[in-house]
């Protein structure tokens, strides 16, 4: 026993001298792999407010600052009604997703009924299949139904559930306790009520962990509006983007300023999107870890 006590004592004392030196090379660790993550962004921003001669000079301070190449965005392409269209399509995928993705997942977690798990791997197995896989088939289908020249099927595929999603989401609803659901069917609730009264509220992580990820997902889709959007008003921000890109980059102008600060116009929302559900975003991915 005295052993014992003398080698966790001897632990202990180890932490406490290797303590400071270990936060600080943590810390170091992390200023470092924030500079890394963070300097393309504030060279972006740098870059948007340069002159078109000085815009790859790799300085964050430009000696020249050029607040215009942003008004001057604005007014050469519909950057507006761009970012209208993305914010309608993104909300529109997002919500498709999780709403139908979360009753799929409580359907697998919840029911017991013969080939359960064979049919969950079968929804699982669908990851397996490249995305370009499927381009072609979709598209015949959104054509024989007179939508392929529309923003429908940027968002319309996720009314049918993500298998990643639904798999994610399924872990969360199998850690709730079954005796709460029971309670629920004892009290005459039945299967809707059991869903957005008991699983929704208490899997709330998961769902914004899910909403996000579509919301980033669809914000930065650029191959489905390639394929589908031919009217420059129904562009999405990164089909714009492409568009800005093949008009003032390279083969265009060469204003490189102004796809810059189209960039930074096109980033910050996904940014402010992160800020607002940062808490519940990091919470629903540490309690991913912690489900079996």
């Amino acid at each position: 026993m005295s052993s014992r006590v003398a080698e966790r004592d001897a632990v202990a004392a180890s932490r406490r001298t290797s303590g400071p030196i270990a936060r600080t090379l943590r810390l170091l660790a992390l200023l470092g792999a924030t500079v890394v993550f963070v300097y393309p962004f504030f060279w972006l921003i740098s870059a948007s407010l340069k002159p078109s001669e000085s815009v790859f000079d790799n300085s964050l301070l430009p000696s020249d600052w050029q607040f215009e190449n942003y008004r001057e965005i604005w007014t050469a392409v519909p950057l507006g009604t761009w970012v209208l269209n993305s914010v309608t399509v993104t909300l529109a995928a997002a919500v498709a997703v999780t709403v139908s993705s979360a009753l799929v997942a409580f359907g697998f977690a919840y029911f017991r009924f013969p080939g359960r798990n064979l049919l969950f791997g079968l929804v699982i197995a669908t990851m397996m299949l490249p995305a370009v896989v499927l381009m072609v088939p979709q598209y015949l289908v959104w054509n024989s139904l007179h939508l392929a020249s529309s923003q429908v099927p940027l968002w319309a595929p996720n009314l049918f559930g993500s298998a990643f999603y639904i798999f994610l989401l399924r872990q969360f609803f199998l850690g709730l306790p079954r005796e709460l659901f029971d309670a629920a069917r004892i009290d005459g609730a039945n299967y809707w009520t059991m869903f957005y009264r008991i699983a929704v509220p208490l899997c709330r992580p998961a769902l914004v962990v899910t909403f996000v990820f579509e919301v980033q997902a669809a914000w930065t889709d650029l191959i489905r509006p390639l394929i589908y959007l031919r009217d420059p008003e129904l562009f999405t921000v990164p089909r714009g983007l492409k568009a800005v890109l093949d008009q003032f980059g390279e083969g265009g102008e060469l204003r490189w300023e102004i796809v810059c600060a189209a960039s930074v116009v096109v980033t910050v929302p996904m940014i402010v999107v992160f800020l607002i559900c940062q808490r519940q975003f990091t919470s629903g991915i540490a309690t991913t870890g912690r489900k079996g």
